[in-house]
């Protein structure tokens, strides 16, 4: 979903802009041991609830500590609790991340902060890069995770300039992107093509690269809602399983990107790149106005793309859900984002009752109760 953030991030006067480091032209190989400090581990206790039963290990079997860390608490927590989350990235004035944007205003109606803050690598599309935006994603979360709480990120990319068919900042729908462009480019038929993806890949992986050097662990959503048809990933479903193999083979093989937990939000089980490539399966849902329904059928139907055993996460909402339904339909989602924009800030969706309801609810980790994550225990077996 993307609609209030469509609008392109512009460069602040020089006078008002904060500054931060200059962007990475490349990442490098994770260092030996992972930021931060050394975590116990311990044998993981059976799931009071066979039906929750994931595993903690990930798909890149150099994960790092971090990851690992994040990924246990998360599974402990599995059919117990739902994360509080809310999307919360930035725009011109830097309004975003844990302290500001939706985030903020979810604290000043209901009195807490979200759990999980989502963030989009938007800006960093090397496309937009060069059409003057800036992105201060990275510093959000690197602030949201020095202040204890959980980062996720998507990526509305933006395709390479030479396929604009519209509005530059809108070119990541298949409506502002040319015709066939990607599969061309993916059968091999357009070698310049393909290069442009894997420079796009390398400077998001040099973003993702800063947040694994300060120890920070990403969930992280790639080439979401693909089978929806509406973003120019989703154009063709075998160049996108094939464009997935390739992002996280030069992610993870090429950039030593440890700090990832793959999140898979492709929305169809004939679009599931394989359990090889996937820790935690997301679902994107906006049911309609104030719909507060679990959404169990849809958890269902997640959970039914793979026979393995994997989390179920609620990526994208535009209506929160009564999370106490959830847990008696036994469909306690591990977290849920709202999105952005009208989405969170006003009635329309949610009524602000219901709001401070799901925030108060004993199915619900909000930031103030998330435990020290930067020590939390890693569980084996």
């Amino acid at each position: 979903m993307l609609l209030s953030c469509a609008a392109p991030t512009r460069p602040e006067p020089e006078e008002s802009r904060t500054p931060v480091t200059e962007n990475p032209p490349a990442s490098a190989p994770a260092a030996s041991e992972p930021a931060g400090p050394r975590r116990e581990r311990l044998p993981r206790p059976p799931p009071e609830d066979p039906a929750y039963d994931v595993p903690v290990a990930l798909v890149n079997p150099d994960a790092d500590d971090n990851a690992l860390g994040l990924m246990s608490f998360l599974v402990m927590n599995y059919g117990k609790v739902s994360l509080s989350g809310q999307q919360s990235q930035g725009n011109w004035k830097r309004d975003h991340g844990l302290f500001g944007g939706e985030a903020g205003f979810v604290y000043e109606t209901t009195g807490k902060r979200p759990a999980v803050i989502g963030l989009d690598m938007i800006d960093y599309s090397l496309s937009r890069v060069a059409n003057g935006t800036r992105s201060f994603e990275v510093e959000a979360a690197l602030e949201a995770w020095e202040n204890n709480a959980i980062v996720t990120f998507c990526w509305h990319w933006n395709a390479p300039a030479p396929y604009f068919d519209g509005i530059w900042w809108r070119a990541f729908y298949t409506d502002e992107s040319q015709k066939g462009f990607f599969k061309k480019i993916m059968d091999g038929d357009d070698p310049e093509g393909y290069q442009l993806l894997l420079d796009d890949i390398d400077a998001i992986a040099a973003q993702l690269a800063r947040l694994r050097d300060a120890g920070v662990p990403v969930l992280w959503r790639p080439l979401h809602e693909a089978s929806g048809g509406w973003f120019w990933w989703g154009t063709d479903r075998e160049s996108y399983l094939k464009l997935y193999e390739v992002l996280f083979d030069r992610m993870t093989n090429l950039h030593g990107l440890t700090n990832l937990i793959w999140v898979w939000n492709g929305q169809s089980k004939s679009w599931y790149p394989g359990d090889e490539y996937v820790d935690i399966i997301g679902e994107d849902i906006y049911p309609g106005e104030r719909i507060y329904s679990s959404q169990a059928r849809k958890y269902r139907q997640a959970k039914a793309y793979t026979d393995a055993p994997k989390m179920v996460a609620l990526t994208e909402n535009g209506c929160l859900f009564d999370p106490e339904q959830a847990k008696l339909d036994g469909a306690l989602w591990s977290w849920w984002c709202v999105w952005n924009g009208e989405f969170a800030n006003t009635e329309q969706y949610t009524d602000f009752e219901m709001l401070k309801k799901v925030y108060d609810s004993e199915y619900v980790l909000t930031h103030a109760d998330l435990p020290d994550l930067k020590t939390y225990p890693i569980y084996t077996g």
